[in-house]
């Protein structure tokens, strides 16, 4: 490290420089990096596992799609019960609106989007239902983003990426 000042070299430790005596304002050394919050060591791969749970969902509510305007149509035809085919569509597309939903929640996690956090723990709560992957990301969700100085913390990382960019 040399003085800002007149270029003298300074060792660790130095609180003025030698070569002009002014005051040494040590910096974190090579190694050291600043301490990171619990929400932003968890929000990158919270944003990513949204996004992995959203694109099972699309697909499980394409597969329910198909099969309730396709097989159950016949089935229906040739005996059982009604109501199968107009559940299953609804249940198709709530699954659909519901990985919509996750989509954007992973971008605005990613991208640090103010609204994010309260979107993610909505939909952290309506995933709890969603044994055993919607169930597990919904707990490490309400983990990382429901606490007290978790908001403080989010919102802090809010304002950085505001700046930055």
């Amino acid at each position: 490290m040399f003085c800002d000042a007149c270029g003298t070299a300074i060792q660790p430790g130095q609180n003025f420089c030698s070569g002009c005596g002014k005051q040494v304002i040590s910096a974190p050394g090579p190694y050291r990096v600043a301490p990171r919050s619990r929400v932003e060591e968890n929000v990158r791969l919270l944003g990513i596992l949204w996004f992995a749970l959203s694109a099972f969902s699309v697909l499980g509510g394409i597969i329910l799609m198909i099969l309730a305007n396709t097989l159950f149509v016949e089935l229906a035809r040739k005996g059982a019960p009604e109501f199968l085919q107009p559940l299953l569509s609804f249940i198709g597309i709530f699954l659909l609106a519901k990985a919509c939903v996750g989509f954007l929640v992973g971008w605005g996690l990613l991208q640090r989007q103010p609204w994010a956090r309260m979107l993610a723990l909505v939909l952290a709560f309506i995933s709890l239902f969603n044994i055993p992957f919607g169930t597990a990301l919904g707990v490490y969700t309400l983990w990382v983003l429901l606490p007290t100085q978790a908001e403080e913390q989010y919102e802090s990382m809010v304002r950085t990426a505001t700046l930055q960019a």
